[in-house]
């Protein structure tokens, strides 16, 4: 039987701030939390899944975040007496993390928005000082993109443009943290990684350090089977703006998810594993699912890590919990 011990390692991206910084010291060392009623019927297979709601900022997005904002502090780019507005475009999550770091270290942030984010998450953000700005809820986080790198070319005195989307911090936080944390806590016994493509970090970043422990384990990206769906955060990559930090070589398969599927799942963890999480984190485990049952059908053992992006709590105003 697998435990799922607390890593003790150091994280490599520990802050050597010492006002607001101990709120980062609780960012990562997430636990794994196993599907036992999902996986009942099958033979030999375990789902396994990163609770990223752990982090401080409910997220796995705080992994980034830290590590972007790190690394910016520390290049002298942020922070200071006259210091810069951190300048994003987000979906909710991240910029709920830059929104926490920012009040943690004193700093200001900037976020561009789709409107039609989320009423929790537009207070969460409204609660830590954040400003923020809203683009048009039918151009998605694509528009927002677009509109921040119009603020940073307009305004660099004003603007440090953190752009999750091309910084390498965002998938080396994976790489550094998230890989080596699935490593220990399944003793190397993981077989197959399952992460959904938003700016595409924690796959890129923790599939390359995976491949690098064991080159057998199986990389599993996921996304939405259409541009036009219901899956918050994740992009379908054929029709949007790719992250420069995507690397679609990684990939050993692609899943692509049906809205409904993932919606399905979304209301079936809570009642089958007590687990309310969101969207996002219900797209990774019907993929694990579907990556499960395969084995199972074949009667190969698999241990089968996927990552929890975040609960519920953000998304429980959305309709389809209703459906």
């Amino acid at each position: 039987m697998l435990t799922f011990r607390e890593p003790v390692e150091k994280d490599p991206t520990a802050s050597q701030y010492p006002l607001g910084s101990g709120i980062l010291d609780r960012v990562g060392n997430t636990p794994l939390v196993r599907m036992e009623r999902l996986t009942s019927h099958l033979r030999g297979v375990q789902i396994l899944g990163k609770a990223e709601w752990v982090n401080p900022g409910g997220s796995v997005k705080d992994r980034a975040a830290k590590a972007i904002v790190l690394d910016a502090m520390e290049r002298g780019l942020l922070g200071g007496a006259k210091s810069r507005s951190l300048l994003d475009a987000t979906s909710g999550n991240t910029g709920i993390a830059y929104a926490m770091l920012g009040a943690a270290l004193q700093f200001p942030v900037t976020l561009i928005m789709p409107s039609n984010v989320s009423p929790e998450r537009k207070r969460i953000l409204s609660a830590y000082g954040a400003e923020i700005l809203w683009t048009d809820p039918a151009d998605g986080t694509d528009g927002s993109i677009r509109k921040a790198r119009e603020l940073a070319a307009s305004g660099p005195e004003k603007y440090w443009y953190a752009d999750q989307y091309s910084n390498d911090n965002n998938w080396r936080a994976h790489y550094l943290t998230t890989a080596n944390e699935i490593w220990r806590q399944t003793e190397g016994r993981v077989t197959h990684f399952l992460a959904g493509l938003g700016t595409s970090g924690t796959f890129v970043g923790a599939t390359r350090r995976l491949k690098e422990l064991n080159p057998r384990i199986q990389c599993i990206s996921l996304e939405p089977d259409s541009p036009f769906n219901g899956l918050e955060g994740l992009k379908h990559m054929a029709t949007a703006i790719v992250p420069r930090i995507y690397d679609a070589q990684l990939a050993d398969r692609k899943i692509e998810m049906e809205t409904e599927t993932a919606y399905a799942m979304a209301r079936r963890l809570p009642r089958e594993e007590g687990l309310l999480v969101g969207v996002s984190a219900a797209t990774a485990v019907a993929g694990a699912l579907r990556i499960a049952e395969e084995c199972s059908a074949k009667s190969e053992e698999a241990v089968i890590v996927t990552i929890l992006c975040d609960s519920a709590d953000k998304y429980l105003s959305e309709r389809f919990w209703q459906e």
